[in-house]
């Protein structure tokens, strides 16, 4: 019997991503409703209950009414929200499996998972390993560099880039959150275990997806002093025989030229992640599509844990 899957939001960048990497499964039923009636809450409903497994890529707002349409006696429906509004919510599991046997458990028994963001996703990546494995406390001052496509920055925004009498500014990198209230800061934080919020400088620029996050490390900052290869060794250990995050070997990015291309993943569905830098100064990056394992693929990804596949089915990895 064929799984059926609503996708709340479906006109959406993450939708479309969604509903793209179904294309050929035959193992999931897409219910289609009326394009009409997409914001119509009875009939979104009915969809709602209806589906074995439903994607919210909504609105934070949006997605909060959309969990609040759910029967009372519906048991079945699992809901994977894309929105930012239920990603530190203690009943909600966290949707980044590769951060532990914890994670991925609550992933597969949970009926409400919240997919990261993409930002968060990179992060974590960075971060939590370093946490987790007493590399660095929990006070440490995080301060966080990234850079996205305008594909993560809403219809307005990719509008704005696409236009054919675009404006001249739009060219240039443009820096942005600029007050570090960042929608993303509160669950960065909350999952990394951090004391404080980290300081978070995100870019977005004239291509359309791909995503490159860079954590610096002061190594006198650390628990004890560590080489890089060192937390390269960590970081390969840490991730060691998962799918979607590979840790590149110490020393291949010179077989890049010594240069990291934000858009090297544009398409993927999973990560893969770089440790640089020398005895005093250490960067971790990770690199991504940020509609991939950055949003709908990591959605997939976590719908397939739930129903008991594959991970990697219908994704590009």
């Amino acid at each position: 019997m064929k799984t059926k899957v609503y996708i709340d939001g479906s006109e959406g960048t993450t939708g479309l991503r969604i509903n793209e990497r179904f294309t050929g499964r035959d193992d999931i039923e897409v219910l289609k409703i009326d394009s009409e009636l997409r914001k119509d809450p009875a009939e979104r409903k009915k969809f709602i209950n209806a589906s074995d497994v439903t994607f919210l890529c909504l609105p934070d707002a949006a997605a909060i009414e959309a969990v609040g349409l759910i029967d009372k006696d519906n048991d079945h429906t699992v809901i994977i929200d894309a929105s930012t509004a239920h990603r530190t919510e203690k009943d909600w599991a966290y949707g980044l499996p590769e951060l532990g046997k914890d994670f991925r458990e609550r992933i597969a028994t949970s009926n409400r998972i919240a997919n990261p963001g993409c930002y968060a996703s990179g992060f974590l990546m960075d971060v939590y390993p370093l946490i987790k494995e007493g590399f660095i406390k929990t006070d440490y001052p995080v301060c966080v560099n990234a850079l996205s496509g305008y594909s993560g920055a809403g219809k307005k925004a990719i509008a704005l880039y696409e236009a054919e009498d675009k404006r001249n500014d739009l060219y240039a990198p443009r820096m942005y959150a600029l007050s570090q209230k960042h929608k993303h800061l509160k669950e960065m934080k909350a999952i990394a275990g951090l004391e404080c919020e980290p300081l978070f400088v995100p870019v977005v620029d004239d291509y359309y997806c791909g995503m490159i996050v860079t954590f610096p490390i002061f190594t006198n900052l650390m628990t004890k002093k560590y080489s890089p290869e060192d937390v390269h060794k960590m970081f390969t250990e840490f991730f060691a025989g998962e799918q979607f995050i590979k840790v590149m070997p110490f020393g291949s990015e010179e077989e890049l030229g010594n240069f990291f291309h934000a858009n090297e993943f544009a398409g993927r569905d999973d990560a893969k992640i770089y440790v640089t830098g020398n005895e005093d100064r250490i960067l971790v990056t990770s690199i991504f599509d940020n509609l991939g394992k950055g949003a709908s693929g990591a959605a997939i990804q976590c719908m397939n844990i739930r129903l008991g596949l594959p991970e990697e089915t219908g994704l590009c990895i």
